[in-house]
């Protein structure tokens, strides 16, 4: 079924590499097949052979593919190739004005958080965490929940995720939604690049860190007055960690216990994001209202760009 954007043609999709690079030298054509696949033609501003050191190519070279893409009339979103690291040498080079008033959907996770982030500090520009070209739509078994929701939530004009079971907190709150990878949220404290957000509904995600690193950069974030200003704090996927003897008893769910005795805010835990195959997409600087009855929650967001 082919994406219609509003002025009635195609879905124009540019693949841009602003952190890492793919991990095999075709995975950009998967996701363009994909992608075709889903009714989008797409652009690649990335080019395997430019590839530099661990990143998708130089710095300079990562920047031009942003501000091409979002120069680029019939290009509709812009989809990050993958994380990884690299994002943060750019924000110093980037028009960020000139990438927040292009129109453009921005749409990634993991490293591709500091843009977003940064993105959000110009007049409350909106993007999309969601899925990468890498893997998400370059896989073997791509995920029907992932792209569901992605093209719902593009869609719009407004999107819901609701999700079952856990023990949270009853709660009815409203704000603006933002967060994203919990390491570059901690990295960003202290930076132009990190918004200033009172009243928000708060996500984070990581992957690959133990349970007392997750704890160290939350305290980093409560230290620093980031998180009691916020309304909820809602904890995505956290995985692929290694627990060992010395920890003695200290796993996530301790780590969770001891943080919701440190924070005056509710903690919800489930929110099904992160570096998982099935995700949803959220929007990020959205409206957003946060309805938790203690076996389950649903998190509405509104006014936000859409296609």
């Amino acid at each position: 079924m082919m994406k219609i954007t509003k002025n009635g043609r195609a879905t124009c999709v540019a693949i841009v590499a602003p952190g890492g690079y793919a991990p095999d030298d075709e995975a950009h054509l998967r996701a363009e097949a994909s992608l075709g696949r889903q009714g989008c033609s797409v652009r690649h501003y990335y080019d395997p052979q430019e590839k530099f050191q661990r990143f998708g190519a130089s710095d300079a070279a990562r920047v031009d593919q942003l501000h091409a893409a979002a120069a680029d009339v019939e290009v509709d979103i812009i989809l990050s190739l993958r994380g990884g690291y690299g994002m943060s040498r750019l924000l110093p080079l980037l028009d960020l004005e000139r990438l927040a008033q292009s129109g453009k959907l921005f749409v990634g996770h993991s490293d591709f958080t500091a843009l977003q982030l940064a993105l959000l500090t110009q007049g409350g520009a909106c993007s999309f965490a969601g899925p990468m070209a890498c893997d998400d739509f370059s896989r073997d078994d791509l995920s029907d929940i992932t792209t569901g929701d992605f093209w719902r939530c593009l869609a719009g004009p407004t999107h819901t995720v609701k999700v079952v079971g856990g023990e949270n907190p009853a709660l009815d709150v409203s704000g603006t939604l933002w967060g994203g990878n919990l390491a570059m949220l901690s990295h960003l404290c202290g930076t132009p690049y990190l918004p200033e957000i009172d009243g928000g509904i708060f996500f984070v995600e990581d992957v690959n860190e133990h349970p007392f690193r997750v704890e160290r950069m939350l305290l980093q974030l409560l230290y620093s007055g980031v998180l009691g200003r916020q309304k909820a704090l809602l904890l995505g996927d956290f995985s692929n960690y290694r627990l060992s003897p010395y920890d003695n008893g200290y796993d996530f769910a301790a780590m969770l216990a001891y943080l919701r005795s440190q924070l005056s805010i509710p903690v919800l835990t489930g929110l099904p994001f992160g570096h998982i195959r099935d995700k949803v997409t959220l929007a990020v600087g959205s409206d957003a209202r946060l309805m938790s009855a203690g076996q389950g929650f649903r998190l509405t967001m509104a006014n936000y760009p859409t296609l």
